[in-house]
Order: structure tokens, then sequence, then C-alpha cells
């Protein structure tokens, strides 16, 4: 996550010296720089596709309209402890069944001893450091939100990194697991608006620094199980002095603490879970976690783990289908870069960029660095394409947390979205006397197909939205459908700083098909996380999503999927495959399907609903 004091430097000569090979971002709106950015054929290709200019920004900000007013709180008294400048996370999942995203956003608090909210160097805006969950009561007719959290009894008042949605008693009422520097917490949902606290009963306690959870079926049993990802051993009575590139005081990088080991719980069936990390092997190695996912990485039909750690080797924990698992980051090609450097990772995704079948994984990294984009080979080996795509130079600039595979044109491709804000703080807005120098603006990637070849291009901020040209620290971002149009919004989180809510605003213009996977027992549906579907279209493209909740920076996403089918009116689906979590798969003919519509699928329910 961040440098020594000599790393930075150089890292800042870097910097200077891509600025001087005018290695500047493509943009999708302004002058084509070359033949093939114009949409001009290609000779290696034949074709090339031409960059849209959109009707509207793709992303309109809609925080105080909407009514989701949320303003993080780091906490900080200038002893620069490192929680202070990594979280936090956010949260989108339908508490209520409604039919409708809610919003859970994490709060921070103030660290250091015998110090309230009061000595902190930035104010505390609302007017307790507490977590907030907000209602989505969208089945008024308009995107609005209701501050719920007194009524729904979660007390998040510890210093907050993420939140993780899942299932624990199989019930099909989500429940939200909480990561914190210190006590997590797991926070049971009762059905009626209400949680309550069942940690110790559940037995997932955990008081250490954790980050990243993941819940996951791993085992195909039907029930939930609980990967938390841990951080560092950092001291809060007596915090490491470290310094910026300046030779200030500043906030330390993980390697000035020793790693914790991260831990795996298995759901016995009951709502409670038994700590199997040491007998599933994941004990042999670990890092200092950030980011986490659990999709299946080889193509076994089995969920594995991919864990992005901070300035360490990533861990690809592939399972072996006995309840064990092997880290295979290194011989795969995924624990380092191209330059076999392990890099400053913190968010994580998986997704299938170039359909063919299999997820890749992007990762986001420190400035100087590059974020990365690991192309799946399909059996679970992977190549660095950063470069390839055009993704290395337009990261070099910023330090990135959250992210997220969205496409957000709904063209059928997944483009990306990258949360960025630094962790050091940065010169220039030091001798600029900035207040909390250390704020970056985010980006918005398209992907764009040319001839056979996939690459990336930067959208400018006047065509991404107003909220895309602002500079702040922003670490959790989460995607979902918050006004159920179809199209991919965003809720993004800024540390010391308010949250932005992003609704979409020209993927709705294309046509699409949305899914909601569910399996079905005596209490009720859940949604199908991590099962897989594949959509075959009359024109040749099979397109693939992942029923999801993971992803990002130390958030929760969308469970349900939205598939844009590209622009005009001719592509028609033949067929739906659906591969569930525990490898049955189900058929069903394009003609049952609902346009611009979410539709239902029921494992083994006999159709679409």
């Amino acid at each position: 996550m961040t440098r020594s004091r000599n790393a930075g430097r150089l890292a800042l000569l870097g910097i200077v010296l891509c600025a001087f090979c005018a290695c500047a971002p493509r943009t999708t709106d302004g002058p084509p720089s070359d033949s093939r950015a114009s949409g001009s054929p290609s000779p290696e290709n034949g074709t090339s596709e031409t960059a849209p200019r959109f009707q509207s920004p793709v992303f309109e900000e809609l925080n105080a309209e909407a009514g989701l007013s949320f303003h993080h709180f780091n906490g900080a008294t200038g002893r620069f402890y490192m929680a202070e400048v990594t979280g936090s996370g956010v949260a989108l999942l339908d508490y209520d069944r409604d039919g409708d995203l809610d919003v859970y956003f994490v709060q921070g608090s103030v660290l250091e001893p015998g110090k309230t909210p009061s000595d902190a160097q930035f104010p505390l805006l609302h007017d307790q450091a507490i977590d907030r969950i907000f209602r989505n009561e969208l089945d008024s007719g308009e995107l609005r939100f209701t501050d719920v959290t007194e009524q729904s009894g979660i007390r998040g008042e510890g210093y907050g990194m993420g939140a993780a949605v899942g299932d624990i008693d199989s019930d099909g009422w989500p429940d939200i697991y909480l990561t914190q520097m210190g006590a997590n917490q797991m926070w049971r949902n009762r059905g009626d608006g209400t949680f309550e606290d069942v940690t110790e009963k559940a037995g997932l306690e955990e008081d250490r620094w954790s980050v990243p959870a993941v819940f996951l079926d791993y085992d195909h049993d039907g029930h939930d199980d609980l990967f938390v990802g841990n951080y560092i051993a950092a001291e809060i009575d007596n915090p490491k002095l470290c310094r910026g590139i300046t030779g200030a005081q500043d906030y330390c990088g993980p390697s000035a603490y020793p790693p914790i080991p991260d831990r795996l719980f298995h759901n016995r069936g009951d709502g409670t879970f038994g700590d199997v990390t040491w007998s599933a092997g994941l004990r042999s190695g670990f890092g200092p976690a950030l980011g986490a996912v659990a999709v299946d990485l080889n193509g076994d039909g089995l969920l594995d783990l991919y864990v992005a750690n901070d300035q360490a080797n990533n861990q690809m924990w592939i399972q072996r289908g006995d309840g064990t698992f092997e880290d295979e980051a290194l011989l795969s090609g995924s624990a380092v870069n191209a330059r076999g450097r392990a890099e400053a990772s913190m968010g994580v995704d998986a997704g299938d960029f170039d359909g063919d079948g299999d997820d890749d994984l992007f990762m986001t990294h420190l400035i100087g660095e590059t974020n990365t984009l690991y192309e799946n080979e399909g059996s679970g080996t992977f190549i660095d394409r950063t470069l390839d795509v055009g993704l290395a130079s337009p990261s070099r600039l910023y330090t990135a947390f959250g992210t997220a595979w969205l496409d957000f044109d709904h063209d059928g491709r997944l483009d990306l979205f990258v949360a960025n804000g630094a962790v050091k703080a940065i010169e220039q807005l030091m001798l600029d006397r900035d207040p909390f120098p250390y704020h970056h603006p985010n980006q918005l990637f398209r992907n764009v197909l040319r001839g056979q070849k996939t690459e990336f291009e930067e959208v400018k901020p006047e065509a991404a939205g107003e909220a895309l040209a602002r500079s702040e620290v922003s670490r959790g971002a989460a995607v979902g459908d918050l006004d159920n149009d179809g199209d991919a919004d965003l809720v993004v989180v800024n540390n010391n700083g308010p949250a932005r809510v992003l609704i979409n605003r020209v993927g709705q213009d294309t046509p699409w098909i949305g899914f909601r996977l569910e399996t079905e027992n005596a209490d009720g549906r859940r949604p199908a996380v991590g099962a897989r579907l594949r959509l075959e279209l009359s024109d040749g493209r099979n397109l693939w999503r992942r029923a999801r909740r993971d992803g990002s920076f130390a958030g929760s996403n969308d469970p349900r999927i939205s598939v844009g089918l590209g622009p005009g009116e001719t592509a028609e689906v033949v067929k739906v495959e659906v591969i569930w979590p525990d490898g049955s798969i189900e058929t069903h003919a394009g003609g049952t399907l609902q346009r611009n519509a979410y539709n239902t699928i029921v494992q083994a329910a006999g159709g679409v609903q």
C-alpha cells in the first residue's frame, strides 16, 4: 500500500520519466491519435471500433437528491495510525427483500487512546461515529433512501473497514459481517427489518485487523462459509514512526509491521461456524490481505480463493475437492507482475473481459506501479496483459483501491471502474497546503474491440460525469442496479469525505436482459452466489457472467446479473445456460426470456419466472 522513503523517490522518478515519454491515457471522446483509434480500417485486423459520443455523461451524482448522505470520519489525531488512511468499504444488499438495493456504509472512529471525536483533525459530520444503513424507497416511484440505522438495531461502533453480505442460516435473508481494526461483528437479519449481533454465538470472533471478507459455499453443502482476510499487526499504543518522500512524518507501509494469518470458517449448517484455517491448508502462507474474491479459476467446478496482498505475493488458493486448498499463485503467474515483482495490491475483481468463458483478474496498486490485468488462459494459468490492453500508463500516476468490472454502456463487454486515493502525502498538494493531501480523480475505462484485440480506453471526466472529475481519497466502490433500470450504478466511499452515488444514464439506452439466479430450500430463496451464466446470441456471441457479491475493496456488490446485448435490436438470445454452484447445468430457451427486465431462474424449478 505504501513504500519506503527511497522507494517512494524511485516511484516519483518513474512518474516523471513516464510524463516525458508522453505515456498519456487514451480517451474515448477526444481527437484520435492514430487510424486505429479513429475507426479507420486497421491493416492488421481489417476493422476498428469507433468510440461513441454519449448523449449525456455516463454517471449522474444523486447523493443529496436521493437522500443518501454519508460522510466518512477517519478520526485522525496526528499520530498517523495506518487504519486512518486505509478504510473504508460499502455494501449493496436487499436487506428487506422488497426488490431493490439498500446501502450499508462502514464508518471510522478515533484510534488514539483517550481521545474523542472532538480531538480529531477533521470534524465528525454525523451525530455519532457509527456505520449507517439506508433503505431504498424505490417503490415510491423515484430513487430515494431513508436512514434506518436506529431501527435496524445495528451498532457498528468500532474502527470499520469493510462489510460482507451472506446468508449464514440459509433463511433467505441477507446477513452482514463487518471487518474492523479490532473486533469484527456478525449481524444476523431477523427478517423484520432488524438485525441481531450473533458474533459470539456463530463462532465468528476475530479481534485483529481484518479488511476483506467473502462468503462462499466452498464445499457445496448449501450453506455459506466465510473467508476473512487479515492485514497486519499494527500497534495502537506504540505506533511506528515513518516518513514520506519529503521527510515529513507520514503513514507507514505494511512492511513496518508483521502480517497476520487469514481465517476460513466452515458453516456447520445451523448458523454456527468452525475455524478450519489449519485443516484447509490456508495457514501455510499468508500476507497483508486487502482484497479477496471467491471464483472457480481453473475450471474444475470448485470455488477457489484469490487474495490480494499488500506489497507481498498474492495468493491463489486452488480447492482440491477434499476440503483443502493449495496456493498456486506463483506457478499460475498471478502472484507477481510480468516483471516478477510483488505489488501493493489493494482491490481485486474477477470477470470475463475477453469473452472466452473464464474469469480474469484485475488488481489495483500503488502510484508508480501499474494496476494489473491477469488474463486467464482457461485452466488457472495467467498472463499479465496490462501493457497490451492499454491499462499500464493511465494507472501509474495513481494509487487505487476499489474497482469493478461493469458493462456501463451495455455493449456486451466488461468495462472497468477504478477508485483512486493515495496513502502517502502527495508533495505538490503539501506545497499547496492542502489539509488532506492524498486525493486523486477516479477513472472509468471502456472495453473496445479492434479486430480481435481488446483494448481499454479511459473515458474523459466530462464524458464520464462530474463526480469523476473530482479529486478525492476514494476507497470502497460497489456496483449494482440501484434504480432497477438494468444498468450498472456505483456507490463510492471517500476516506474523510462524502460518499458518492453515481447513477448510470447511458446503459438503459441499449437492450439488455437481467437475471436473478436463486436456490430454494424450505426457508425460502436466496441468491445463487457463485453461479455462472452463458448467454448464446443469434449473432454468434457467447456472453459469460457470474453471480457474485465479492470483489472491489472491503465491500459487497449486487448479486443480480444484467447483460447488455449491444446497440440495435438485431441480437436475439438463442439460449441461456446456468452452471449452478454445485456443478449442475440447466439450459433454457431464449424465447422464454423477457428483454429489458430481470428474469428469475430458480435451480431445478423447471423454467424461467
